[in-house]
């Protein structure tokens, strides 16, 4: 099958672009296409235009400062694997990048490419959720900025309008006293993944963050110290998992189960 016909629109200015969205015109943008293409051949995207986001110069921009760093959202996940772009995360996001599928997909996928597909089996949106991350936002209307944690409203969905364009993701700088967890479950390399739990704990900024990801909706995230002691117990941890509130079956109770001790044994080894 192929895409229904559209027309493809290159913008080198943003706000050109966010007009182009914000048109008449049922207009979708593209980034690295990598999730986007399959769904235009397999028609499930049918839109009028497409907004090739490459153009936009400001979208490739990456700036570090004292508190972290800034990633365009047309950054790809290889320049986050490689370090070509600063990490101010202690190993934590190429870590993440490195997991992605396959290196040919890693250098065309971008990080805002699959925030705002929300695929709730991705990476980025339960790995920038731990680390605590904001986005900007704009549109013809102006900007804003929206938490990593609540960015994603439900699979597939999130908190853009749309007239809207992610362009860029600030990520903090842990300490040096940070520690970090990142695991996941795959049928096998490169596959979207059944469970994913990734951690932050920085004492020093006061964070202490479980993300459990992969679920059916948007992933959890819990901001509790305390979790730490109650997933080093199995038992307690296993009657934190069986919390009717999680809504969690029995094979991803299981599995979150192995990589909560396992994400424990990475935090305090």
């Amino acid at each position: 099958m192929k895409p229904v016909a559209y027309t493809l629109e290159r913008h080198p200015d943003l706000l050109a672009a966010c007009a182009q969205l914000a048109s008449e015109t049922y207009t979708k943008p593209i980034a690295g296409g990598q999730s986007l293409g399959a769904m235009l051949n397999l028609r499930l995207a049918q839109p009028e235009a497409l907004v090739d986001l490459d153009a936009v110069a400001a979208l490739h921009r990456c700036d570090e400062d004292a508190h972290g760093v800034t990633l365009g959202a047309m950054t790809p996940h290889a320049a986050i694997e490689d370090r070509v772009v600063p990490d101010v995360t202690q190993g934590f996001l190429p870590k993440v990048a490195r997991g992605i599928a396959y290196r040919a997909v890693r250098n065309r996928g971008t990080v805002g490419g699959s925030l705002c597909h929300a695929d709730p089996a991705a990476d980025w949106i339960t790995a920038m959720a731990a680390a605590g991350a904001v986005y900007t936002v704009h549109s013809a209307a102006g900007t804003r900025h929206i938490d990593a944690g609540s960015f994603m409203v439900s699979a597939f969905e999130t908190q853009l309008a749309p007239d809207e364009l992610l362009t860029a993701v600030h990520v903090p700088r842990l300490s040096a006293d940070a520690r970090w967890a990142y695991a996941k479950f795959c049928r096998k390399t490169g596959e979207f993944a059944l469970a994913i739990v990734a951690v932050v704990i920085d004492p020093a900024r006061d964070v202490a963050r479980w993300v459990v990801g992969a679920l059916d909706g948007a992933p959890r995230v819990f901001d509790d110290p305390r979790l730490a002691t109650t997933f080093a117990d199995p038992l307690a941890r296993a009657a934190w998992l069986a919390d009717p509130a999680l809504d969690l079956d029995t094979t991803r109770r299981a599995l979150l189960d192995d990589l909560i001790a396992q994400a424990v044994r990475e935090i305090h080894p």
